[in-house]
């Protein structure tokens, strides 16, 4: 009998299979049973040739000799090639009939596994393996209807379109950005439009102008405060100081009479499902994780604890089959903090009525949720906050809708209208999932109002006078721009219904795979920067939107790319067609960069020379120290002048940075403090004798809390002559 490969996009998955198919016999790279043989890639194994590959005339860059529109072909990655051996030895196999793809079920997942099958020239049939959590139980599931992979052909194609036309139109952009302005600039699709969104902002910031207002409000005898609001426009704002002087008057003699009291009962849903912006969003708003950091880390959730669904999902919706596993699901979500509201929801039945049950608004992709798996292995900080939010949202997704009641009380005082609300709540419905987590609950509930009726008169005790100021639009932070991505609409420069229905139809610019990396590939291409949560334009940036051309700026162009890919993947738009689009695309690209006479102007100069072509040296920062690279891109020099390291300062015990070169060599911290490396490892040496171990501070510690007597030891004396040192 002819056994059957499977091709996983990670180990960790691979081995998750092959547990479940049975296959215990580990070889190299691959993991084999009685039937199938489970091997894996590491991510990407095959990739687009790099341009040098093409020819000799590409190998150095050249603004002549673009554009580059050589027809492309695919090529082992260096660094993975043993790999993508051990795979294709596996797949050439004369026992082996049959081939299922089991890498992730998306866009990319498809390209990985058919890259690897083409580079091998398999022939032998296709299935695909297409399930939306890693549990025993899905996989068990997803071998028992596994797909024809022909279904799949477009969605192959279109993976290619999308690789072949960001190769095209990056690298001819880079290139020539690059080398007209002697550079290094980078431009593309998604990331200059998401760059001009944030130019945008600042813009309207920088253009706004702040007008003062006022707000008046009263307040009775009887602890009752109404506000003022304009009786036409119900404008609560005051901008004249004369109008205010004259209500002032108005308000502050009059009695208040209760013209009409509306007592109405509203209920609040519970927030829907999370999709991958939507969490990237409020993880961003709530700890401050980047986008980057959001994504691997509930990856691992999905992954390696195999806790949460597929999280590279733009759904916020369930399919109608996964409602008889809801209530294998709230049982796995049986743990702290979360039992009093699983109690609550243990023994319902549930039906495809449930709100977030919808097949039409569900892709590839259902929302992210919990998995029947309970999170019985130890989570990181970071992991535990993550799969809390999920779980929390996918419980108040169970529960009823939040009711209160609402009044509204509308008076006169002198002819002027006065209003108050408040609130009463009646049920506390999905609002019991956030108990113990109050800060993810943030509705300004209303406070209630006493017991007031229609013809009662009240007398003023005092009046305040509340002054402010219009606000200017608020910076964009990663979780704001991660859904102006996504709803990208308002930043056109021309409100157009037409490509705002279009941008809408897409998802917006770029997927929700995607968006993370690119956010963080402005920033590490110094086109951003980030100070606190908020996201800035450098000069860097602003220069480069001031040089690419002005349609590749818009988030329209991307979003009618991404429409076409849609296309591709259903099979209405060959692949061809769209490539031959974005081939004439780059041609005009590089065109408009050739015919330019603008200049770019490097903020970071110093004042040494290159010492292979005498340019001056430019000075840049990154995450791991900083380091000085040649202006010119074709001359290729760098060189790192310092780095952060983990020795800590003996002052403020932040990281030091080390400078310079050989017995020069030294620390330096940003609260000032400098010390020569040779001092510091003088000074480190001596101390290691002083050093004591963790499990000698816990035993420490635990005798001195038993021990009335256990005053003061050596080793006590020991710890006290080790605060301050390293």
């Amino acid at each position: 009998m002819k056994k059957a490969v499977v091709l996983a996009e990670k180990p960790s998955v691979a081995r998750d299979i092959a547990k479940v198919l049975d296959c215990h016999h580990k070889g190299n790279g691959f993991i084999e049973g009685d039937k199938y043989i489970v091997t894996w890639a590491l991510g990407h194994l095959v990739t687009l040739a790099e341009p040098e590959s093409y020819g000799e005339n590409y190998k150095t860059w050249d603004l002549s000799e673009l554009p580059m529109l050589p027809k492309l072909n695919t090529v082992v990655i260096k660094q993975t090639s043993k790999q993508f051996h051990a795979v294709k030895s596996q797949l050439l196999r004369p026992d082996v009939g049959e081939v299922i793809i089991a890498t992730d079920a998306g866009r990319e997942g498809e390209l990985v596994a058919r890259w690897i099958l083409d580079k091998v020239h398999n022939k032998k049939p296709l299935k695909r393996l297409w399930i939306s959590s890693v549990t025993d139980k899905a996989i068990k599931e997803g071998f028992q209807k596994l797909q024809d992979a022909k279904k799949y052909e477009g969605l192959y194609h279109s993976a290619v379109a999308r690789a072949e036309a960001d190769w095209y139109v990056g690298i001819n952009g880079t290139r020539a950005l690059t080398t007209k302005f002697n550079a290094q600039l980078s431009c593309g699709r998604v990331q200059t439009p998401t760059l001009t969104m944030i130019a945008k902002r600042e813009q309207e910031i920088r253009s706004f102008t702040p007008v003062s207002f006022s707000q008046l409000s009263v307040e009775t005898k009887q602890g009752v405060r109404l506000q003022w609001q304009d009786k036409v426009t119900q404008e609560k704002r005051l901008f004249s100081e004369a109008k205010v002087d004259e209500l002032r008057t108005k308000l502050e003699k009059g009695n208040v009479l209760v013209d009409d009291v509306k007592t109405v009962n509203k209920q609040i849903p519970a927030p829907l499902l999370y999709d991958l912006t939507e969490l990237q969003r409020e993880a961003n708003q709530r700890f401050g994780y980047s986008a980057k950091e959001t994504l691997s880390t509930i990856q691992r959730l999905y992954e390696q604890h195999k806790v949460i669904t597929y999280p590279r999902t733009d759904s916020r919706y369930l399919s109608s089959d996964l409602v008889e596993s809801l209530a294998e699901r709230v049982k796995a979500c049986d743990v702290q903090p979360f039992r009093k509201v699983v109690l609550q929801l243990k023994n319902k039945t549930y039906s495809s009525r449930l709100a977030f049950i919808n097949d039409q608004k569900v892709s590839d992709h259902h929302a992210i949720i919990p998995t029947e798996q309970a999170a019985v292995s130890q989570l990181s900080e970071k992991e535990a906050k993550l799969y809390r939010m999920i779980v929390r949202r996918f419980l108040a997704n169970l529960l009823p809708a939040y009711e209160y009641e609402q009044t509204t009380v509308v008076g006169t005082i002198a002819g002027e209208t006065v209003v108050a609300k408040g609130q009463r709540p009646l049920a506390q419905g999905w609002k019991a999932a956030y108990q113990d987590d109050p800060s993810l609950d943030d509705e300004k509930a209303e406070s209630a109002l006493p017991k007031l009726e229609k013809g009662q008169e009240f007398a003023v005790a005092r009046m305040e006078i509340h002054a402010g100021q219009t606000k200017p639009p608020a910076r964009l932070t990663e979780g704001t721009l991660l859904s102006a991505m996504e709803k990208p609409a308002t930043f056109l420069e021309k409100q157009d219904k037409q490509l705002a229905q279009t941008l809408g139809k897409t998802g917006g610019i770029g997927t929700v795979a995607t968006r993370a990396d690119i956010i963080e590939k402005l920033l590490n291409t110094h086109l951003i920067d980030k100070k606190g949560k908020e996201l800035f334009l450098t000069n860097k940036g602003k220069q480069l939107l001031e040089l690419v051309p002005e349609d590749l700026k818009s988030p329209a162009l991307t979003a009618e790319w991404e429409q076409k890919l849609e296309q591709i993947a259903n099979n209405q738009l060959r692949k061809d067609t769209f490539v031959g689009e974005m081939k004439d695309y780059a041609t005009s690209i590089v065109s408009a960069i050739k015919q330019s006479n603008q200049t770019f102007k490097h903020d970071n100069v110093t004042g040494s020379p290159c010492p292979d072509c005498g340019k001056l040296l430019l000075e840049l920062d990154s995450k791991h120290g900083k380091r000085r690279v040649c202006q010119d891109p074709a001359c290729g020099y760098k060189k790192n002048i310092s780095k952060v390291t983990n020795a800590r300062c003996p002052k403020c015990k932040k990281k030091l940075e080390l400078r310079g070169e050989g017995e020069g060599q030294m620390f330096a911290c940003v609260c000032g403090h400098r010390e020569k490396l040779s001092t510091f490892q003088e000074r480190k040496k001596n101390n290691q004798h002083k050093k004591v171990s963790k499990r000698e501070v816990n035993n420490y510690m635990k005798k001195q809390n038993n021990d009335d007597n256990f005053t003061n030891s050596a080793l006590a004396d020991a710890l006290a002559k080790l605060k301050g040192d390293l």
